[in-house]
């Protein structure tokens, strides 16, 4: 669809909304611009707070989104927030290891790249790394709270990136005058986790501190070796609010980890390691006007990314690789609620992102760093407008000033009808994407200055119902469209190619724009309570993620598995034990651009059991891939066999 013709649609679903505006109201109030606040620490499942960066109902809203609450993620017990996130529906991920190692996450069959990732509110994607994408390598459950997924092209709110979907991270927030937490446990290859956190509010102040260390003798990267590589990863986190007046306050948050992992060739066993820390940090100042009806947040978010690596079998220079990236953005957003009908949602972003990168080794000990940086500024709104009983629409516009890319404008409407009382939802949205290549794609050693931005056009529809109190199904079809998309493309010895020389020297490969994607699935999706003690969930993704141009038209896109499937069965025991089963299964994938080299499908089965020993102290013990199947997401990686866990939770 013409690009501006989908715009123009988004704007006429605001403007559609305008007659309304003037409609009196009493004591209406907006819900909090901020995603990472209270509202967005909540257990409450059926309240999301990603779709519109604001707390919502879900049946209001149009987008597919999963919720994982604190329950939830402490009943499948596992450290890494990959591994959480693989278990909802449309999500798959890869990883050159176990726990540590290089992971990327795919939604929907977009690349790793085209998910936004947030923590406590703040975009957390390395301009530094390939393609500018999350490494969720380093990312623990730690202290988190709460985490969504939302599902689908989310660019009119959440910018650049924000293609396959956005994943939301919230850390804890405490309720009581003061809470704490201490979770041990330990288990196979000599893995330790320990975590831990204090906090407290009150009428005027929130707080909360926590701190957590991770280790693990691992198992061997290289599918085939022979030696372990191990991972260690220390994490802190704190969040402060302080209620100054009863419509202002004050919020400081950060996120440090910093972590080190050994890694393999991928042909062979190799003594590398590599270390990476990461810092998030966020201060906001919320302010609410008309007792409420325009509440306002004015933000600055900082993140940097520090990555080494090094191979201690070098004779000069031990370092292999180097690099930095950091983004600073400064945020307005405000949420106004002309009726109670009809609220709107809007800011300004201004961000500057910077990156350096080199790669040492004995033949060039010191190389110049290649850097990068950009600046971004955009402005977004939107409208929520339910416009009779059970039926909201949403429509919203984003326009982006890239330094170097000139300027663009992006729409996006969705629906959500609710009907027979919320037993049945339909839902719908249609929305664009936008993304300028990264630094590390234009500046890197691998670096192409003629690099065209991507454009998306993505849509869904899907229906949820409500079967007699006790369960729930869903279906939903999505389609994406990309141009532009960008690619990795390696140079041969010799080669003609001008652009696999620089300055008279070959090089290993360049970023390059090829035509054209396609993708579209099928999202299944059901929850039923069995008995009081009995629940079982279970989710089916098809996904048909292709390339739609030169070569490689109408082959499957590398490591994208054309179906995947959860299945998980919990039981309580009425003496207090609880005990679970989880199924996981992925299909086959492709190595390659071509698909002649494959990667098996695997079935993963996984145990766990806890007790509580009184209102305060629970056991809880675990077996990850119970039959111990051997598996790869990356052809010659390798993959954790069975393991056995188990730890203690204190509650006070």
């Amino acid at each position: 669809m013409n690009r501006t013709a989908f715009a123009t649609l988004a704007a006429a679903s605001l403007l559609a909304a305008a007659p309304a505006f003037a409609v009196e109201t009493v004591d209406q109030q907006a819900a909090a611009p901020d995603v990472a606040g209270r509202a967005g620490a909540t257990a409450v499942e059926d309240v999301v707070v990603t779709a519109n960066r604001s707390a919502q109902p879900i049946e209001r809203v149009g987008a597919s989104v999963t919720v994982l609450t604190q329950a939830a993620i402490e009943a499948r017990q596992t450290p890494a927030v990959v591994e959480l996130l693989a278990q909802t529906p449309g999500v798959s991920f890869t990883r050159n290891g176990g726990v540590g190692t290089s992971t990327g996450v795919n939604i929907r069959g977009a690349e790793s790249q085209h998910t936004v990732v947030l923590i406590d509110g703040v975009k957390l994607n390395d301009p530094s790394s390939t393609q500018g994408g999350f490494n969720f390598g380093n990312l623990l459950v730690g202290d988190t709270a709460r985490i969504e997924v939302l599902r689908g092209a989310q660019s009119t709110l959440w910018g650049s990136q924000a293609i396959g979907g956005v994943v939301n991270i919230v850390t804890a927030e405490p309720t009581e005058a003061l809470q704490g937490s201490l979770d041990a446990e330990a288990g196979a290859r000599g893995t330790t986790y320990f975590r831990g956190g204090i906090g407290g509010a009150n009428d005027r102040l929130s707080w909360r501190l926590a701190a957590s260390r991770y280790d693990t003798d691992g198992f061997s990267a290289f599918a085939k070796g022979m030696e372990d590589d191990g991972y260690t990863n220390t994490g802190l986190s704190g969040r402060l609010n302080v209620k100054v007046t009863d419509a202002v306050s004050l919020d400081l948050r950060s996120v440090w980890s910093s972590g080190r992992n050994d890694f393999d060739a991928f042909n062979g066993d190799s003594r590398e390691y590599g270390k990476t820390q990461e810092l998030v940090a966020y201060a906001g100042l919320n302010f609410d006007l008309l007792d409420g009806r325009f509440r306002n947040r004015i933000g600055y978010a900082h993140t940097d990314t520090d990555r080494r690596n090094f191979n201690p079998d070098n004779k000069v220079q031990t370092l292999t690789f180097d690099a930095e990236g950091q983004n600073r953005r400064w945020e307005y957003q405000g949420a106004f609620a002309f009726t109670e009908a009809l609220n709107a949602t809007f800011g300004l972003e201004h961000e500057k992102s910077e990156m350096k990168t080199r790669s040492p080794g004995d033949w060039t000990p010191n190389p110049a760093f290649g850097r990068g940086e950009a600046e971004l500024n955009s402005a977004y709104g939107q409208v929520q407008w339910t416009v009779l009983d059970g039926l909201t629409l949403t429509g919203g516009l984003r326009y982006d000033d890239h330094a170097q890319y000139g300027d663009n404008l992006l729409g996006q409407v969705a629906a959500a009808w609710a009907l027979n009382e919320g037993d049945t939802v339909v839902r719908a949205s249609w929305g664009q994407g936008f993304r300028a290549p990264g630094l590390y794609e234009l500046y890197s050693e691998y670096g192409n200055l003629n690099l065209q931005p991507e454009e998306f056009d993505s849509w869904e529809i899907g229906v949820e119902q409500r079967l007699f109190d006790r369960a729930v199904v869903s279906a939903t079809y999505f389609n994406r469209q990309a141009d532009n998309e960008i690619r990795y493309n390696g140079c041969s010895t010799p080669s003609t190619d001008p652009l696999c020389t620089v300055n008279g020297a070959g090089r290993w490969g360049y970023y390059r724009n090829v035509q054209k994607t396609e993708a579209q699935g099928v999202e299944l999706v059901g929850r039923v309570d069995v008995t009081e003690r009995l629940n079982v969930s279970a989710n089916y993704t098809w996904t048909d993620a292709k390339s739609a141009s030169g070569a490689t038209d109408g082959k499957r896109l590398t490591r994208r598995p054309e179906h995947m499937a959860n299945l998980a069965a919990d039981y309580a025991f009425a003496f207090g034990l609880k005990t679970g089963v989880a199924v996981r299964y992925v299909g086959e994938t492709f190595n390659n651009d071509t698909n002649t080299v494959k990667v098996d499908a695997y079935t993963l089965v996984d145990l766990r059991a806890s007790y509580p020993i009184n209102d305060t102290l629970e056991v809880y013990g675990r077996i990850e891939n119970a039959f111990d199947e051997d598996y790869q997401t990356v052809l010659n990686y390798g993959a954790p066999g069975r393991g056995v866990f188990g730890g203690v939770r204190v509650r006070f």
